[in-house]
C-alpha cells in the first residue's frame, strides 16, 4: 500500500511543476547574446580607416617674389631609399637650412618613379610645416651624378634680408661641345655687364653625357666659387650640343627694366618678380602648344604680369623635332630671352612640351 501512495505523491509534484513552467513568461533574450556597443575611441578609429583621403593640396601656379632677396640652393645628392623617400629627405634639408620663405622648387628626376608624387609630397610637407606653397617645376632627366640619386632639388628662396640690393641677372643656357666651353660662355656674358664669376648664384649644367663630362664639379666650382651649383644628363640617349650651362648672378649696378644689350641674359632690377611653375602641353600639335601658353598667360595675369613682361623662359622638349616648333611659338608670344632644354619626360605621359617662366609685373613699369 505504501509504494503506489508514494507514486500518486511523486505523480501530483511533477504535474504541478510542468504546469508552473507552462504558466511561466517566456523570457524574449533567452537564447539570445546581446551586440556589445563599440566604444567611442574605436568608432572613431574605424570611421577615419574608412574615410576617402583628401586630394593633395594644389601647388600655385605663380608667385611672386623680392628681387632683392633672392636666394638659392641646390640639394645634396642621395642613393638612399626611392624617389619618395629622397624627395622627403631632400626638402627636410632644405627646410632646415633656407634662409626664408621657399618660392619655387625645380626637381630633376632620374629613374623610373611616378614624377607626380614630388609635387603631392611637396605640398604635404609645406602644408605640415604651415609654410607658404612654392611653385613647382618637375621634369625627368637622363641621369643625374650618383649612382642611385633619384631626386636633386633647387630652391628658390626669398631671404630675410637684402642680398642683391642692385638686383639680379638672369642667364640663358649657353650651348657648347663641352661644360668648359659653356662656362667660358658664361664668364664671358657676366664680364660684358661687369659682372665677376665671384656674383654668381647659381649655376645650372646640362649634359649629354655624364661619363664624358668627369671633371665637370671641379669646374663649376673652380669656375664660380660662392655658387650653388647643379649639373644633370638631359636625355639617356646623346644629344647636341653636349652642354649648355645657365646661371643666376647678382648685379653689381642697377639696371633698367630688363635691358642687358645681350639676348642671352636679361638684368632685373625691379623690386619684384613673378615666378611660375611648369605650365604642359598635353599634345604636340600647334593648338596644344597655344594652350599651354594661354595658361601660362592666366597665370601670369593673376599676379598682375603678362606675357610680354617676361624676361627669361626655360622650355623642356621631349623631342628634338619639337624644339623649333615650342620656340618659335614663344617668341611670338613671349618676351625676354629663352632656354630650350631636351628632357626625358615630364609628369604627364601625354606632355611633350612643358614651360615656365619669370616675369616682371605690370605695376613695376
Amino acid at each position: 500500500m505504501r509504494i503506489p501512495l508514494l507514486l500518486a505523491i511523486l505523480f501530483c509534484l511533477l504535474t504541478t511543476s510542468v504546469a508552473a513552467q507552462t504558466n511561466k513568461k517566456i523570457d524574449p533574450d533567452a537564447g539570445y547574446t546581446p551586440t556589445v556597443q563599440p566604444d567611442d575611441k574605436k568608432k572613431k578609429k574605424s570611421d577615419e580607416a574608412t574615410q576617402v583621403l583628401p586630394l593633395p593640396p594644389e601647388l600655385p601656379a605663380a608667385v611672386i617674389a623680392e628681387t632683392d632677396r633672392l636666394a638659392f640652393q641646390v640639394t645634396p645628392l642621395s642613393a638612399k631609399g626611392l624617389l619618395s623617400q629622397q624627395t622627403r629627405e631632400a626638402i627636410k634639408n632644405l627646410l632646415r637650412s633656407n634662409h626664408g620663405p621657399i618660392v619655387k622648387l625645380r626637381a630633376f628626376v632620374a629613374g623610373s618613379g611616378d614624377l607626380r608624387r614630388v609635387g603631392e609630397i611637396v605640398g604635404e610637407m609645406f602644408l605640415e610645416k604651415h609654410m607658404m606653397l612654392p611653385a613647382l617645376t618637375v621634369v625627368q632627366v637622363g641621369a643625374l651624378p650618383l649612382e642611385g640619386a633619384q631626386v636633386v632639388l633647387e630652391a628658390t628662396e626669398v631671404d630675410r634680408k637684402v642680398v642683391n640690393p642692385s638686383g639680379v641677372a638672369f642667364l640663358a643656357a649657353q650651348p657648347a661641345p663641352s661644360v668648359a666651353e659653356s662656362l667660358a660662355k658664361l664668364k664671358s656674358t657676366l664680364a660684358a655687364s661687369n659682372m665677376q664669376p665671384s656674383d654668381a648664384l647659381l649655376v645650372t649644367c646640362f649634359v649629354s653625357s655624364l661619363d664624358d663630362q668627369r671633371d665637370t664639379q671641379p669646374a663649376m666650382a673652380a669656375s664660380f666659387p660662392g655658387a650653388s651649383l647643379d649639373y644633370v644628363q638631359m636625355q639617356r640617349a646623346p644629344v647636341t650640343p653636349a652642354a649648355a650651362c645657365e646661371a643666376r648672378a647678382r648685379l653689381t649696378k642697377p639696371a633698367s627694366l630688363a635691358a642687358s644689350g645681350n639676348p642671352e641674359m636679361a638684368l632685373v632690377s625691379s623690386p619684384e618678380i613673378v615666378i611660375t611653375g611648369t605650365q604642359l602641353a598635353f599634345g604636340s600639335q600647334d593648338s596644344d602648344l597655344k594652350l599651354a601658353f594661354d595658361r601660362l598667360e592666366k597665370a601670369l595675369a593673376a599676379k598682375n604680369a603678362r606675357l610680354d613682361r617676361v624676361v627669361i623662359s626655360q622650355l623642356y622638349v621631349t623631342s628634338s623635332a619639337l624644339a623649333n616648333r615650342v620656340a618659335a611659338t614663344e617668341s611670338n608670344r613671349a618676351s625676354g630671352t629663352r632656354t630650350v632644354l631636351p628632357i626625358e619626360a615630364l609628369p604627364s605621359l601625354d606632355a611633350p612640351f612643358g614651360l615656365d617662366v619669370i616675369a616682371i609685373p605690370s605695376t613695376h613699369e
